[in-house]
């Protein structure tokens, strides 16, 4: 979606390849993101012993300065990420620690330490899986999302963090699950790159194609004055039902609401459903869908 719409905002017409670069680029700095958001994470974790460092050597440190509780120091999910080949290659390229963070680092830690989940956490010994990875969500899904000044500051370190946040969310909670399989050196994976490809291409070589269906069916609106996105994610819904066989009808009519819903007007999310429906209709009544299951 992201392509497409910077492809439509070009000034000149698309060189044979032009495509795929932009979208590569895309994925790229999503890839960028993504490697900031873990390291930062995990240097939020690690604050603690630092902070007991520092309360520690105070001129007159008082006996709460002395035994300060470093238990997420040694989280144990922390440290399946920071012993991870492929993060250790990652911040070797992107080198994260560049960005100025200190200060946000610490602010984002402070508030950690204050919060009752917090306290909860180091009062308990052990360490269980699921309190190892709670915690770490906690920080990144009630501590740094929500914090308007941190997203201001991530705004102007990534430019395209207005379109990626929510992939972010999903993304990270999913690394939290099983980091070990991830790799950040193959931001989607082979299979899910391949689809964005396939899609972006026939999305254009097809366009002539799938405009007539979307025009056809544009009763008391013109084409011309509907949001680009809107149009850009009516034709992408359509290619889905036409060209990728595997994936329902379903899947796609509420993935595009979704996107609409996320990226596009208020109305786009009813509109996109209703369009998108009435093409999947006159599509069946046409014979011309024909889905089948992944697995074959």
């Amino acid at each position: 979606m992201q392509t497409l719409y910077t492809i439509e905002a070009l000034e000149h017409n698309v060189k044979p390849g032009e495509e795929t670069k932009i979208l590569a680029q895309h994925l790229e700095q999503s890839r960028q993101l993504f490697v900031f958001l873990v390291w930062f994470l995990t240097e939020v974790a690690r604050y603690a012993e630092v902070d007991a460092r520092h309360r520690a050597s105070k001129h007159l440190p008082s006996p709460e300065d002395r035994n300060v509780n470093t238990k997420i120091s040694g989280n144990t999910l922390l440290w399946n990420i920071l012993e991870h080949t492929s993060f250790q290659l990652a911040m070797a390229k992107d080198k994260p620690n560049l960005i100025d963070t200190e200060d946000w680092i610490r602010k984002i830690y402070q508030r950690l330490e204050e919060s009752p989940l917090y306290q909860e956490y180091i009062k308990v010994q052990e360490r269980t899986k699921d309190g190892e990875k709670d915690i770490l969500e906690f920080i990144f899904t009630d501590l740094m999302l929500p914090d308007d000044d941190f997203v201001s500051f991530l705004e102007e370190n990534f430019v395209h963090w207005d379109d990626d946040a929510e992939m972010m969310n999903l993304l990270m909670l999913g690394f939290l699950q099983k980091p070990k399989s991830y790799n950040f050196q193959e931001f989607l994976g082979k299979e899910k790159e391949q689809f964005a490809k396939d899609l972006l291409n026939t999305v254009l070589n097809k366009e002539a194609q799938l405009l007539e269906m979307i025009n056809g069916r544009l009763v008391n609106w013109d084409a011309e004055r509907i949001a680009v996105l809107d149009m850009i994610l009516m034709k992408m819904g359509a290619a889905e039902f036409l060209y990728f066989e595997t994936i329902p009808t379903k899947v796609t009519i509420n993935e595009y609401i979704d996107l609409a819903k996320d990226y596009s007007t208020a109305q786009s999310g009813q509109f996109i459903n209703g369009l998108l429906d009435n093409i999947h209709k006159d599509l069946v009544k046409q014979n011309l869908i024909h889905k089948t299951s992944h697995k074959n």
